[in-house]
């Protein structure tokens, strides 16, 4: 295994840093010696230096999964700039430039493959990963694989296949949350049981946690001014749907408050000329859904507001968490109306696939004679216009757990060996419905977090599992009114 005083001359020479963040030593040291991991680190603690640094002592190419583009660009070119061979493979890469950048990676003269987990289901592009010699492959975001995760996307659900065809090389995975449950599933998706796990820790101390009461959408937005005028610095205001988006920018527009709106229905050139202007620190802040924020390497906000109440803990704290990622003190505060509870239930609604929705998948890959090698993906969901798209391949994942299902090469589907009626297939739909009784106590324990009277990190850590390293922050809005109550002085407004 390669000596820590050797990784420590590259760590200075290469990356100009003098010494390790608490917990990248153990994860190196992990990936160095060819086992499979999982590093729960929270937002600004390093976890790009986790993959970058072994890779450099390992013969051979690096394969970084993500969903996060912008974050893509952002890493490659930093490589580039150390002087590391660095491609990014994505729908932004068109035309000459990526049969270039293939070409490069087929001979084997790539350190590091940035890409998305849509690209690693298909046979073309593996087939050109297996030309090179691959040392292992970084899952980035890695909750995203889980059922239980907080924002679960179906498309990592194909990457236990790829990295089997890739010659089963060691995962690195990373995330910045996941609970115990999520943990254990993230295991069992990549069909790596034995991963080793390590936990930096959530605690952030100079983030100031707070939440603030409020009566309806006229007092929230009245409040919300209140605090940006009180904070200093560029920042971001998350809201749970579109048209907040819409509504709370105009709204700031209109109190002479330089700020952008940024969803995800917003077209590309409009997306990325806010997010530019938010880079470049001319805005006071950008109003947004959670489809901003992540792959943002802005380490200087301020301050981050939510408009509305989150669905879960894990969804705030990996948002809030964006804020103080250079250390400097910063403040998170919640905008909590009872009445947001509505809000989130709304979305709840079709978030999971149906027993009927289950059964119509089935069926249809009995329908007719099987092709050869299966159905593909693509003719399945043409004969199911009923069945979302994204629901389609969460009801695949579920029948292929359960063994109805096979996954052949180039994502065609065919049943499996043995056969399902009726009841079998409602039983396996019932799973759906434990994961929104599930997202259901998480909404209760956000709300809680909302209401309690005690330290608001204490609250968190609760709910992650993990030990307090001090009795209380006392930073939060809570230890704050604790401490002036007991040297009898009034509390500050926050």
């Amino acid at each position: 295994m390669t000596e820590m005083r050797t990784l420590t001359r590259s760590l200075r020479r290469t990356f100009g840093l003098d010494a390790l963040r608490p917990g990248q030593a153990e994860v190196i040291r992990s990936v160095l010696g060819g086992r499979d991991t999982l590093a729960i680190m929270p937002t600004g603690a390093g976890k790009s230096l986790c993959y970058q640094l072994p890779a450099l002592h390992l013969e051979g190419t690096t394969i970084i999964v993500s969903p996060l583009i912008a974050l893509m660009k952002d890493q490659t070119d930093k490589l580039r700039e150390l002087g590391l061979e660095a491609v990014q493979v994505n729908s932004t890469v068109t035309g000459r430039i990526e049969a270039e950048v293939l070409r490069r990676i087929g001979e084997d003269r790539s350190d590091f493959v940035f890409t998305t987990p849509e690209r690693m289901a298909e046979p073309a592009f593996l087939a050109t990963l297996k030309a090179a010699a691959i040392d292992f492959v970084v899952i980035d975001e890695a909750h995203c694989i889980s059922h239980w995760g907080h924002d679960f996307r179906p498309a990592y659900l194909a990457l236990r296949q790829a990295v089997k065809e890739l010659g089963d090389p060691p995962i690195l995975a990373l995330t910045a949350t996941a609970t115990g449950e999520v943990v254990e599933d993230i295991a069992r998706q990549l069909g790596r049981p034995g991963m080793r796990i390590f936990r930096t820790g959530i605690y952030r101390p100079n983030l100031a946690l707070a939440v603030e009461h409020v009566r309806g959408d006229e007092e929230k937005r009245a409040e919300l001014v209140r605090l940006m005028e009180g904070m200093e610095g560029t920042g971001i205001v998350y809201t749970a749907t579109v048209r907040h988006v819409t509504e709370v920018t105009r709204f700031l527009q209109g109190e002479g408050l330089e700020v952008e709106g940024y969803h995800g229905r917003l077209a590309a050139g409009k997306r990325r000329v806010a997010q530019d202007r938010f880079m470049a620190g001319e805005l006071r802040a950008m109003v947004a859904t959670n489809a901003f924020g992540l792959g943002i390497d802005k380490p200087d906000i301020r301050f981050v507001a939510h408009y509305d109440l989150p669905g879960s803990l894990e969804a705030y704290y990996q948002e809030a968490g964006r804020a103080g990622r250079d250390g400097e003190p910063a403040r998170c505060v919640l905008l909590y109306d009872g009445k947001d509870r509505a809000t989130q239930l709304f979305l709840m609604v079709g978030r999971y696939p149906t027993a009927e929705e289950v059964r119509a998948v089935y069926q249809t890959l009995g329908e007719d004679e099987p092709e050869p090698g299966g159905m593909p993906l693509a003719q399945l969901q043409q004969r199911l216009p009923a069945v979302a798209r994204k629901k389609s391949r969460v009801v695949l994942a579920l029948l292929k757990d359960a063994g109805l299902v096979r996954e052949r090469r180039g994502s065609r589907f065919a049943r499996g060996g043995r056969v399902a009626g009726d009841d079998a297939l409602d039983l396996l739909a019932r799973t759906y419905r434990e994961r929104g009784d599930r997202d259901r106590e998480k909404l209760e324990r956000m709300e809680e977090y909302a209401r309690t009277a005690y330290c608001r990190w204490v609250a968190l850590h609760e709910w992650f599992g993990e030990a307090m390293p001090v009795e209380r922050c006392g930073r939060c809005d809570n230890c704050v009114k604790g401490i002036a109550a007991l040297a009898g002085r009034p509390v500050e407004p926050a």
